[in-house]
This record gives structure tokens, C-alpha cells and sequence, in this order.
């Protein structure tokens, strides 16, 4: 019988590819993690890793350990969720993956909430639009732009949310009036780097303005923000910020809306476990609170 902890250095090393990272995030040396691996191959009898110039890769023999290893972290996790520690509140890291701008200008104000009732829930956020990896464990939860279409994964619908231009009230004074979609042509707008933006339909801004005069790029929604309140141009932005803004203008409210739909992704074999329960029903019942400011509607 191997020794079932080699089996953690196995996963980690499989997710990040170097003895050095594992090492890192098992707080070990990384003789240590090259000393559990080389273990495991001999009592398996198999070559589990190929090193390339681009790290560890997996062999066939690893490949076919790969979801046995998986389902055994993941019954670990179970028991201890279960059966371990009865009479505890609610512990652990949750790690959320979850787009920038709906992560720091969103969620990022409810978490005070979040901790009162879950003192001992350790959040992880990974801000990055991007889908981040859940069979790798990169997150145990994400919040994405578009349905995952493989793995085995759950997911459902979070919420819908609604985009529109802003410009600031300092923009406006200084450039000809905005009434119509025409006037747009003689503006200067706020957009993402076309090249890296992590998903097409991101790029709002051509659906309603033919050629529009684009003069500051940034990979970041953030950036973008801060940049329109500054002035330097027109941007679309997410209605549950700009409108909480006193600086900044929705304009062509009627004409100009974009409507887009967040997905909150779970992994099938941890999706159980009581503390992704407790995000996962925090997250539901805070988008549910707040569908009008997600929405941009009014009050």
C-alpha cells in the first residue's frame, strides 16, 4: 500500500508543474516534494512525471492516477466537512474566481457581511476575467461571463447585470453636446486592448459605434473607471458602479444598453462541502438583494 499523504504532492505537483511552487505551497523543502514523488512512483511501480523545459508533466501512468488522486482529495475533504469537527462553526479557505471589476467594485463591499456570519471562512479572491482552472484547483468556485461548456462542473445562473456610457460631468462641459448616437463619432472613448481582452464579448463598445475614436486602452475595468471619472473619455461601464458615482452621466440610456449574464461555477466533488454551501448561498441571496443596482434600474 503507498502512502496515501504522497498523494498531495502528487496533485500539487501536477497543478503547478514545479517542485519549487509546491514546495512553496506545502511549506516544505522541495527535496522533500522531488523525495515523495519518486516515493509514490516506486511503491506504484510507474513513472508518474516526464520534466520538460516547461516543468513536470504527466505520463500515461499519470494521466490514469490523475482522477483517482482527485476523488480521493476529495473524500478527504468530505469526511473532515462531515464528520470531522461536529460541534464547530464553519472553517476553511474558500478561493473565488471571479471577474475584476465585479469582484473589487461589487462584491468587495459585502464582505464585512460575509465575515459577521462566517467569522471563520477564509475568502480567497482571484480577480481575473479570464476562466480560471477548477479541476486544477486555481479556485474552488468562479464567477464567469459565459456557461462553462465541459467538465464536471455545476453551474448555475448568478444574476443578470446591465452595461452602459458614462462620461464625466467634467468630460461633458468641455466637448459638444451628446443627443444622438451620430454625436458619438466626435468623441473620444475608453475601451479594452482588443488583443487582450479575455473574452470577445467584452468589447461592447463596436455593437453601438461604427469606428469609434478610441484614445486610452487598458486590460483592466478598473483602470477604465477610474480613467472616465477623470475625464479622459467616454467609456461602457457596469451600472452597479458608475451609477453610485455623483460625477459621472449615463447618456443614450434608451439607445445604448448592454445586458450580460454572470455563472457561478462549481466543481461536482466539492459542492456539497458546508463552506462552499455557505458562499454559494451568500453570493445568491447578496445579487438577489441587489438585481435593481445590477440591473441599473433607478429607484
Amino acid at each position: 500500500m503507498f502512502d496515501w499523504n504522497d498523494i498531495r504532492f502528487f496533485l500539487e505537483l501536477c497543478r503547478k508543474g514545479r517542485l519549487t511552487e509546491v514546495a512553496k505551497a506545502l511549506k516544505v523543502d522541495h527535496t522533500t516534494v522531488s523525495r515523495r514523488i519518486l516515493s509514490l512512483e516506486k511503491q506504484l511501480d510507474a513513472k508518474l512525471f516526464e520534466s520538460t523545459t516547461r516543468g513536470y508533466v504527466l505520463t500515461q501512468a499519470g494521466e490514469r492516477l490523475l482522477p483517482h488522486a482527485e476523488a480521493m482529495e476529495s473524500a478527504s475533504a468530505t469526511i473532515q466537512d462531515h464528520v470531522g469537527g461536529e460541534n464547530r462553526n464553519l472553517t476553511g479557505v474558500v478561493r473565488l474566481g471571479v471577474p475584476e471589476g465585479f469582484g473589487s467594485q461589487f462584491l468587495s463591499k459585502d464582505m464585512p457581511s460575509f465575515q459577521a456570519l462566517h467569522p471563520e471562512i477564509e475568502l480567497e479572491f482571484v480577480a481575473n476575467d479570464r476562466f480560471v482552472s477548477l479541476s486544477k484547483r486555481e479556485a474552488d468556485l468562479s464567477i464567469t461571463l459565459e456557461r462553462p461548456r465541459s467538465g464536471r462542473l455545476i453551474s448555475k445562473k448568478l444574476t443578470d447585470y446591465s452595461l452602459r456610457l458614462y462620461a464625466s460631468r467634467d468630460y461633458l462641459a468641455k466637448h459638444p453636446p451628446i443627443k444622438t448616437v451620430e454625436d458619438l463619432k466626435d468623441h473620444n472613448f475608453i475601451s479594452y486592448i482588443d488583443e487582450l481582452v479575455p473574452d470577445p464579448q467584452m468589447l461592447y463598445l463596436s455593437e453601438f459605434v461604427a469606428s469609434p475614436n478610441v484614445t486610452l486602452k487598458s486590460s483592466s475595468i478598473v483602470f477604465q473607471f477610474q480613467a472616465t471619472v477623470a475625464g479622459a473619455g467616454i467609456s461602457i461601464m457596469h451600472c452597479f458602479v458608475a451609477d453610485e458615482h455623483p460625477d459621472l452621466v449615463c447618456l443614450l440610456p434608451e439607445e445604448i444598453e448592454v445586458n450580460r449574464t454572470f455563472w457561478l461555477n462549481t466543481p461536482e466533488d466539492i459542492h456539497d462541502l458546508a463552506r462552499i454551501k455557505a458562499v454559494t448561498q451568500f453570493l445568491t441571496e447578496l445579487v438577489d438583494r441587489q438585481k435593481k443596482k445590477l440591473l441599473g434600474v433607478l429607484e
